[in-house]
């Protein structure tokens, strides 16, 4: 692991974790005790002193954090069910939340960019190290926050005037984006994994689970890295390392450091997590899609339509949508307490939806329900003819990191935008709906859909928050 400077003696909450099906792995951290009572006569022994409670952030209290590939987060009218189709392991009896702490130095800087294929020296433009191009110059370069863990973004910078890709009638990508590379083919798995390897070994993370399986613009293929933490693997903490079909390192982003361990908290089995997690999934499912489909109004030709004013019929109470457990594991996962991610004991539940498909995972908090701080039991009423927010279950950035992409589940009808609010320590994402016009004809049904916001500066190793929830979006 790297080396931080100024650590600061600062503890803290978090909260959410996972880890495989079948394996148990014991948590981190020691147990904190209380200062010896004075006068305490020989022998004397304190009680173990209680970690402080994990302050949540709003909406962030602990429900499924559901990763790329699930269908309907909302399940259907019926809520979701997830159901174990194989024995759930109990898992340690305590584990800790790791929170970064200190600064990150120009030789932790330096050594991440000798591994990228850069030289010069790293100079501090505010609270972020930088190697590489100005604002008016192009060329690969590198920028890392200052503030631990070190969240990094490395690409190919193109500033200034455009040149003669634009001169010739083609598009002009805006200042600070890179044109990702086209055509050629892409290099394999093997040779992607082997060329972002010096990375990973520079950040600490050469024994990181490996998925290179995705492919930008056809030639550009991605190796995602998802580091183990305090013996622990991580979800929701991921590296992504871009690599062009020449074998060159075209883009990528990540964290330079590890945090270190903090509070040890108890933990709940996997069995206690799976039942919480259904707890937390029942509900309506999506809300206002498109509105609701009803009955024609009297003296009609028997087009289907609405009744302004009338209530949508719901009939007898829908089913749950059941889906498979095939597996549970114990770990660390990427959620924001008090304004700061950090990583919290968790259970990662492999899900399927059907036999034969693509695994997905779902994440639910292993920390005892009596350290966290609850979420508000209540929120202020929407203004009328306002849709309720849609959360966002995945997200995707072009090579450059400029261009951030955010797919969710919406109706047929509605028109959606996208903001994007940017700090040095992560992007909040929300939604915005217009609902369907009232007095037209519109059926109840979702679509997946994408939409595409650009930032101010490439989106390195920043998490993206989904503003409607306060958890983490995994990227897809």
């Amino acid at each position: 692991m790297s080396s931080t400077e100024n650590r600061s003696g600062k503890r803290g909450p978090l909260l959410v974790a996972s880890v495989a099906a079948g394996v148990l792995l014991a948590g981190g951290g020691g147990v904190y005790y209380a200062a010896t009572a004075a006068g305490g006569g020989e022998g004397a022994r304190t009680a173990p002193a209680a970690p402080p409670a994990l302050n949540l952030d709003e909406k962030g209290g602990g429900g499924p954090g559901i990763a790329p590939g699930e269908p309907d987060p909302g399940g259907g009218p019926g809520g979701t069910v997830y159901r174990a189709g194989v024995p759930l392991p109990q898992g340690p009896s305590e584990a800790a939340v790791h929170r970064p702490e200190g600064r990150i130095g120009a030789a932790d800087v330096t050594r991440l960019a000798k591994a990228l294929g850069l030289s010069g020296t790293p100079q501090l433009v505010g609270d972020v190290w930088r190697l590489g191009p100005d604002r008016d110059e192009s060329g690969p370069r590198l920028d890392v926050s200052a503030k631990a863990p070190g969240n990094w973004t490395y690409s190919q910078y193109r500033g200034g005037p455009v040149g003669d890709t634009c001169l010739k009638g083609k598009a002009c990508p805006p200042p600070g984006e890179a044109e990702a590379p086209r055509g050629g083919s892409p290099v394999s798995e093997a040779a992607a994994k082997a060329a972002a390897a010096p990375v990973l070994k520079a950040t600490g993370q050469d024994d990181a689970k490996l998925d290179a399986r995705q492919l930008m613009n056809g030639s550009v293929r991605v190796v995602n890295a998802d580091p183990v933490v305090g013996g622990l693997p991580t979800y929701g903490w991921s590296t992504g390392i871009h690599v062009g079909p020449d074998g060159s390192l075209v883009a990528g982003s990540g964290r330079l450091v590890e945090p270190p361990a903090g509070d040890t908290y108890p933990v709940v089995g996997a069995r206690k997590a799976l039942d919480e997690l259904n707890k937390a999934s029942k509900g309506t499912g999506p809300i206002g899609i498109g509105g609701c489909a009803t009955d024609p109004p009297a003296g009609t030709d028997g087009t289907a339509g609405e009744r302004p004013g009338l209530p949508c019929r719901t009939g007898d109470a829908a089913p749950p949508h059941v889906v498979a457990v095939t597996g549970a594991r114990f770990g660390l996962a990427a959620q924001y307490v008090d304004g700061e991610q950090v990583l919290v004991p968790a259970w990662l539940f492999e899900a399927r939806e059907k036999p034969g498909t693509a695994p997905y995972t779902v994440v639910r908090t292993a920390v005892d329900a009596r350290y966290l701080t609850p979420p508000a039991t209540s929120s202020p009423a929407p203004d009328p003819g306002t849709a309720p927010e849609r959360q966002i279950s995945s997200f995707t950035t072009d090579p450059a990191g400029r261009k951030l992409s955010v797919s969710f589940w919406g109706g047929v009808c509605g028109t959606y935008t996208v903001t994007a609010v940017e700090t040095p320590a992560k992007v909040t994402v929300r939604i915005a709906e217009k609902p369907a016009d009232p007095d037209k004809v519109c059926i109840a049904i979702a679509v997946d859909v994408t939409k595409t916001v650009t930032l101010e500066q490439p989106l390195g190793g920043r998490p993206v928050v989904d503003g409607a929830s306060g958890q983490a979006v995994p990227r897809k």
